[in-house]
């Protein structure tokens, strides 16, 4: 685990320890000391971390001027113990609403698991990017996390969407396939 690096491509886009609205800004890097872990595996140390003990982030866009972000997410996604989602929620989410960005991609296909628990802060995640025309997708997620997501139905509030070969998309590009498509979905 500790060789998957989160995309990079964008960089010359976007860094978002630079961006001064980002809840990372400022951060600091090490390429050779691997401290953070999940199942007692290090992980790359550009990985961001926001409070979850596994599950680990990178913001790889936020676009203020159309509203979208784009984070890629890696580890265990566990709601049950650890309150995933109230750490995602509060500490990076809320920042960047805050920024008036309300529709989100996020990144899934490192997410190795999914454990359900309260779906209260997906519920006022959903109503708040709803209120502003916003969205919330998942793409690539594993199969059996998508299960579990499915089984918690929390599809409802978060779009699962599988995306051939999302990486060779600029930013923009992979962000107006999403909202195109799920504009048609809403016109059938």
């Amino acid at each position: 685990m500790h060789e998957i690096e989160p995309f990079y491509n964008w960089r010359h886009i976007y860094i978002s320890e630079e961006d001064d609205r980002s809840p990372f800004y400022g951060r600091d890097y090490s390429e050779f000391e691997y401290t953070n872990q999940v199942y007692n595996y290090f992980i790359h140390p550009q990985w961001d971390e926001f409070g979850s003990r596994t599950l680990y982030l990178k913001v790889l866009l936020a676009d203020y001027e159309e509203q979208y972000a784009i984070i890629e997410m890696i580890g265990e996604w566990n709601d049950a113990i650890e309150n995933d989602i109230m750490w995602l929620k509060r500490d990076v989410i809320d920042v960047f609403m805050q920024q008036k960005i309300f529709k989100f991609i996020l990144i899934g296909e490192n997410v190795l698991n999914y454990h359900s628990g309260d779906k209260d802060y997906y519920e006022e995640w959903y109503e708040e990017v709803s209120e502003e025309n916003g969205w919330i997708v998942s793409i690539n997620m594993p199969e059996q996390t998508q299960y579990d997501f499915k089984l918690a139905k929390l599809n409802y509030y978060i779009e699962l969407m599988q995306i051939e070969n999302w990486r060779i998309y600029k930013p923009f590009h992979l962000f107006k396939k999403i909202d195109n498509e799920l504009q048609s979905r809403l016109t059938l």
